[in-house]
């Protein structure tokens, strides 16, 4: 096959600092550009911030080589691109991934794939019917630490599991932060909230389900912080999340003869070492996990379900899950 020419939609930081190291990398690829918006895209804008999207997209072709384009249609219609990287705030992820499988461009989206279940199974119902490939960036979830712990927990190193419980927060960012804009797919849920409850589904299954939640709103009314029980027919598991906490990022597995802990679960940077805690018996073992890079692979899986209908279809699934998980904790959150 020949190399899959990619664009993306938008100059984002995340664009720029995680998504062109790790496309660089793979071989299968070809980097064609990035797209800054116009009036059109950006209802509302003012001419300087247009213009420091522009300034954006120009640092990319100094950086990485490639062109920008002029607005986000011209992308995503260009017969010089075949797939799409789409780094927009949640909001947006619907009304242009939409437009860029309705044009037969395969898509890459920044977690949340949107902000509900109705609009991702849209798009998965787009992608199927045009046989493209729809993958969502929950990239910690290929990194090899998940293998590490899911074969400790399926080797009953600690025993029979009685509960899961994993945490992500972080301390609150500045107030133009499109995370506290209900317009943009603001929230805690949508952000911080995805990471665990797509743990949880890795690691329990597809029969996961939500048991109760609860969720904390603003007076902007945006959820702040959130609970969440969630279980199979024999496990259960835990997760919290927040956007105005103390930084969390951990992940607690606890037996009826042990723990397994880990405090990186979500953001190991690239090449980072990470530690396992495997306690039984009053003795603690420190298993190192070697340095990954959980972003390329995220883009090496992209590849997969490109060329291979199984990934495409698995994937499609993982979608549908993770949303109806998001859409049953919103629901029972708010009651």
């Amino acid at each position: 096959m020949s190399k899959v020419r990619i664009g993306i939609v938008s100059p984002s930081e995340i664009a720029f600092r995680r998504f062109m190291p790790a496309i660089s990398k793979d071989e299968r690829f070809e980097y064609v550009g990035v797209a800054y918006p116009t009036i059109d895209d950006w209802n509302n804008a003012s001419s300087s911030n247009l213009e420091a999207e522009q300034e954006k997209a120009d640092n990319f072709v100094k950086e990485y080589g490639g062109k920008a384009f002029e607005g986000y249609k011209s992308i995503i219609t260009s017969s010089e691109v075949d797939a799409i990287y789409l780094p927009l705030p949640p909001a947006l992820h619907y009304k242009w991934g939409k437009f860029a499988l309705e044009n037969n461009k395969h898509l890459f989206l920044e977690k949340p794939s949107t902000t509900n279940y109705k609009d991702t199974s849209k798009l998965v119902e787009l992608a199927k019917n045009n046989d493209l490939a729809l993958h969502e960036n929950y990239m910690f979830q290929y990194h090899s630490q998940i293998d590490v712990i899911k074969k400790l927990i399926k080797d009953n190193v600690i025993g029979e599991t009685r509960l899961i419980r994993a945490n992500f927060g972080f301390p609150k960012r500045e107030a133009n932060d499109f995370r506290y804009n209900k317009a943009l797919g603001g929230g805690a849920l949508l952000d911080c909230g995805g990471y665990p409850l797509r743990l949880i589904s890795v690691i329990l299954g597809e029969d996961v389900k939500v048991n109760t939640a609860k969720l904390i709103y603003t007076d902007k009314n945006i959820d702040l912080y959130g609970s969440v029980q969630l279980s199979t027919e024999n496990q259960v598991s835990q997760i919290s999340f927040g956007m105005d906490n103390a930084y969390k990022c951990d992940i607690e597995v606890w037996g009826n003869r042990g723990t397994i802990t880990t405090n990186r679960v979500f953001t190991a940077p690239t090449g980072f070492e990470v530690e396992i805690l495997v306690t039984k018996d009053n003795q603690t073992e420190v298993i190192k996990v070697d340095g990954d890079d959980s972003f390329f692979k995220s883009v090496g899986r992209f590849h997969e379900c490109i060329v291979d209908n199984q990934a495409r279809e698995d994937e499609y699934k993982q979608l549908l899950l993770q949303m109806k998980l998001v859409d049953d904790v919103r629901r029972m959150g708010q009651i």
